[in-house]
């Protein structure tokens, strides 16, 4: 009986730390996200306006419509619902694009946007490197292998030619990928990297990603492991966490 009683109040607990934790972090969410706002809109002037305008401009063509197939208290209620949505869309977007263009150029930003990836992605930084700080990430998805090289464009052509050569040792038949982020001909931008990924077509089941994951994980652990390449953190990076959660809250709107 004692027993029973016990295990009830240690449940009892449990349930009420993790109520705590969830209050905690949903606080924390907000306190980032309005720390995200203060941010950009001190940086974007456009952005209250745009935000101001897309709200009132849903709600308005709600009222509309609402005039002229009835029960226009509905479509008003459906448009400040829109407007919302709309007006934090725009907020993320810009967000973004302002984070990826602090981070442009920046040592280690292809490492942190694909960091960032929504998905199952298997990302493992700075697979190769060179003391110039030029590096090869190494991502594992449906499509197969994608390599992704930063940094000087010489330097990192044989990088890139090096790792892709050890990997097929490995990897066999399946898809092997390589992009070179950067401004020039033939490069890929930081902002529209994760974009360049997401395009490509599906090649391989998710158990295949774990047994590629665990080979090339075998591979870099006898070449001694790779570390991130020494350089200053891109500007962004203190976003990431800002970023995760204005990702998750557009995911659930």
């Amino acid at each position: 009986m004692a027993q029973d009683k016990a295990a009830a109040d240690k449940l009892k607990a449990q349930k009420a730390e993790a109520k705590r934790a969830r209050r905690e972090k949903s606080r924390a969410s907000r306190k980032q996200m309005w720390q995200a706002f203060q941010m950009q809109r001190k940086e974007d002037k456009a952005l209250l306006p745009i935000m101001i305008g897309v709200f009132v401009g849903a709600i308005a063509l709600s009222l509309i419509v609402g005039l002229f197939v009835g029960s226009w208290w509905m479509f008003l209620i459906l448009g400040v619902l829109l407007g919302a949505l709309g007006a934090f869309i725009v907020f993320t977007r810009r967000l973004e694009r302002n984070v990826y263009s602090k981070n442009e150029g920046q040592v280690g930003a292809a490492g942190w946007a694909l960091e960032n990836m929504r998905g199952s992605w298997r990302v493992t930084q700075a697979v190769a490197r060179t003391t110039h700080a030029d590096a090869v990430h190494r991502v594992i998805g449906k499509p197969g292998v994608i390599l992704v090289a930063e940094g000087n464009e010489g330097r990192v052509k044989g990088l890139l030619a090096q790792e892709k050569k050890k990997t097929a040792r490995v990897v066999g038949q399946t898809p092997i990928y390589e992009f070179v982020v950067g401004t020039e001909e033939n490069q890929v931008p930081l902002r529209k990297l994760q974009r360049s990924l997401n395009k490509l077509p599906s090649n391989i089941s998710g158990k295949k990603i774990d047994e590629l994951e665990g080979r090339l994980a075998a591979l870099s652990n006898r070449g001694g492991g790779a570390q991130m390449p020494r350089g200053p953190l891109p500007q962004g990076a203190k976003m990431r966490s800002v970023q995760r959660t204005v990702r998750r809250k557009t995911g659930s709107n």
